[in-house]
């Protein structure tokens, strides 16, 4: 019993190795090229379970998305002999397995024949063309700020522009790698672009020293209007004074005018009355705590003399 139970394992097992060696199965995401002692006999698309001959043929498994391409920044002379790092990415797929496994064989190896054909290719399209060419793409007008402070910006004109010279070289390296590599290059972009480091630090500098002059500029402008600003002050400040000063002494000369009156009014009741307060007024100023010897014709005395109440 315990033999017939091991040979039926046996038999399992081995029919499990079968089925594993002969069966294989394909994603919706990939497409297979079977290959018999190294060389390829035949390529398999359809997704689904499919059958090979066990130990002697190999599944190689391709992707069928859309696969990147990054580049890496390379240093490329304008026309105008401007010296830039030009950093470039791409899409690709692949439409020839076999093709693409013969030319080749994996996608490391299509990597690095892509690094060859995109890097040439920009070589020969940025080596052809200005700086402005590469950097703008079309001949939009620049903000005026600095037109308005006096530095006018000449700025040459462009005819292709980043994005065509973008198509240019999508064009050159797709009609290299098609044919050739069974593969598909669906779009080249440029990245990023940016000068060497020699002359990166000498733009900064002078960035930095244009944007320090229209600093200064403004603040020269702004001590400007501050001076104008304080001398509008200074004169708006006395025209209030002025005005202000004037409506105080009309005021005032009402006001004295007023008091002269009602003064008037009740010293005019009575003269004797009034004739009396003025004199001690007089006397209160005249004496201020000191002895005054006067005569016997004094208009002081003889106002006493005639004020001192009879007996």
């Amino acid at each position: 019993m315990s033999r017939a139970l091991v040979l039926i394992a046996a038999a399992a097992a081995l029919a499990a190795l079968l089925a594993a060696t002969c069966l294989y199965t394909i994603d919706e995401r990939e497409q297979v090229v079977i290959t018999r002692f190294g060389k390829p006999i035949r390529t398999v698309t359809e997704p689904g379970l499919h059958l090979k001959q066990p130990f002697v043929d190999q599944v190689n498994v391709f992707d069928r998305q859309v696969l990147a391409w990054d580049g890496s920044p390379d240093q490329i002379p304008t026309s105008d002999k401007k010296y830039i790092f030009v950093d470039t990415f791409a899409r690709w797929r692949i439409v020839h397995p076999l093709r693409f496994f013969q030319s080749v064989r994996d996608e490391r190896g299509a990597q690095m024949r892509l690094d060859d054909i995109i890097d040439g290719a920009t070589r020969d399209v940025i080596s052809q063309n200005t700086l402005v060419e590469v950097v703008r793409n079309t001949n939009r007008e620049l903000p005026k700020e600095e037109e308005s402070l006096g530095m006018e910006m000449v700025i040459p004109e462009v005819h292709l522009g980043r994005d065509a010279l973008s198509r240019q070289i999508f064009a050159k390296a797709r009609e290299k790698v098609q044919e050739a590599f069974g593969l598909e290059l669906l779009d080249v972009q440029i990245k990023r672009i940016n000068y060497v480091q020699e002359v990166r630090q000498k733009v900064f500098e002078r960035m930095i020293s244009e944007r320090n002059r229209i600093a200064e500029l403004f603040r020269s402008e702004g001590q400007s209007n501050l001076q104008e600003i304080a001398g509008l002050k200074d004169k708006e400040l006395k025209r209030i004074e002025s005005e202000a000063y004037q409506k105080a002494q009309q005021i005032r000369g009402k006001s004295d005018a007023e008091a002269a009156r009602i003064y008037a009014g009740a010293y005019g009741a009575d003269a004797d009355f009034y004739q009396f307060t003025r004199t001690l007024q007089a006397l209160r100023e005249t004496l201020g705590g000191s002895t005054l010897v006067i005569g016997t014709d004094s208009e002081f005395l003889r106002y006493l003399k005639s004020s001192s109440p009879r007996r």
